[in-house]
Formats: structure tokens, sequence, C-alpha cells
């Protein structure tokens, strides 16, 4: 039976990235919430001979996502490795004007998604051999107009630290990497007028990840 990875975030960037090169020796359970963004990396991963499932779903719906982990199980008993690259970002604002339905939205795909997927993703992980879990940190917590996705970042990697902490003997392995700044959709939304030759695009970036995980 081929590996199986479940990447969350998965229509566009990094996770689009990763999911790509997962699929060359995994079977890639793409979820995100852009249809369209999956489509087009399912053409991608079949025209290199990979398969993926596609998942669209809004992973701020636990409903959903326990739906999702109960048809893997089903299926396929296990994930060898789950990449969480989902994040929720919203306009930069002062602290004192930010906007309360922005700040909802943050919380509720950038942190309580995210336990709600640690939650139903731990089983398939510890049915593995060797499951990993893998997380992104980008340390914005308390830079000025970054509050709303500061903040809620911050929390999500401190629900992976936990995490990693508690799993440390006996597994999964939950690991937090950064990665190097990229021209994605989200770092133009901080950052308009960058010049993106400096940056590393997202597949460079996806391989050093990989090849960090092991």
């Amino acid at each position: 039976m081929s590996k199986v990875a479940i990447v969350t975030g998965a229509s566009r960037g990094l996770g689009a990235a990763l999911a790509e090169a997962l699929a060359k020796d995994h079977h890639v359970i793409a979820m995100a919430r852009t249809s369209g963004g999956l489509e087009d990396l399912d053409d991608r991963i079949r025209a290199t001979g990979g398969s993926a499932t596609l998942v669209p779903v809004d992973l701020a719906d636990a409903d959903a996502c326990a739906a999702v982990c109960r048809s893997v199980q089903e299926r396929w008993r296990r994930t060898d490795l789950w990449v969480h690259a989902a994040i929720h970002v919203a306009p930069l604002a002062p602290a004192a004007h930010l906007d309360p339905t922005d700040l909802t939205k943050s919380l509720a795909t950038n942190v309580t998604a995210t336990a709600t997927l640690i939650a139903c993703m731990a089983p398939l992980l510890e049915a593995a051999e060797d499951g990993k879990a893998v997380f992104f940190d980008d340390p914005r917590a308390g830079a000025q107009f970054f509050s709303a996705y500061g903040a809620t970042k911050a929390a999500q990697v401190s629900l992976a630290r936990s995490w990693a902490a508690e799993t440390a003997r006996t597994g999964p392995r939950v690991m937090i990497l950064t990665p190097p700044p990229m021209p994605t959709a989200t770092r133009a939304r901080f950052f308009p007028g960058e010049d993106k030759s400096a940056l590393t695009p997202p597949d460079a970036a996806a391989r050093s990840i990989l090849a960090a995980i092991g």
C-alpha cells in the first residue's frame, strides 16, 4: 500500500507545492476551500503520474473535517503524513481598529480548526509506522499591523508545540518549520511592493521542507 499524505491548505502557495511534490511517492489527500485551485493541482499531479483525492472543505466546519478523517480511516486506516499549510490572513490593521469579523474568521480557521484537526488526525498518524505532522511558523506576533494574523498564527503554533511535547516519546512526530520568504498570495498582501526576484519559489521551498522532514 502506498504512503498517504494529507495536506490542508493544498489549493495554492506552499501547500499546493508540497502536495505536488508529495504525490511522487504518496497518495495525496488535498484539502482546501478553493475547488478551482484543487482541480488545477489534480491536473498537475496526474500529469506526472501521481494520484490525489480532492476534498473541498471549509476547515472551520468541524463536522466536515471529522467526516474526512472518518473516510480516511475507513479507506486507508492511517495517514503517514499530515502537512498543515492552511491559514486565514486578515487584512493588516492597527490593533485598535481590528475588524471583529476578521478576528472571528482568523480564530476559527487558525486556532479552532487547528485544534479540531489535531484531534481527528492524531489517531490516523498513530496508526502509521512513523506518522508525522508538520506545521509552519511565521513569527509575526507583536509586529505592528499584524494583530489578528500574528496573534492567531502564534496560537496555532502554540497548539502544535504542545502536541509535539506531549508526543515526543510516543509519536506521532510533530515538526514546526519556518519556511523561507516566498512569492505567495499571502506574502503579497503583507508586502505588495516587494521585489519577488529575491524570494524562494514555493516548489524549491517544498523540496527543502520534504528533505528536512525525512
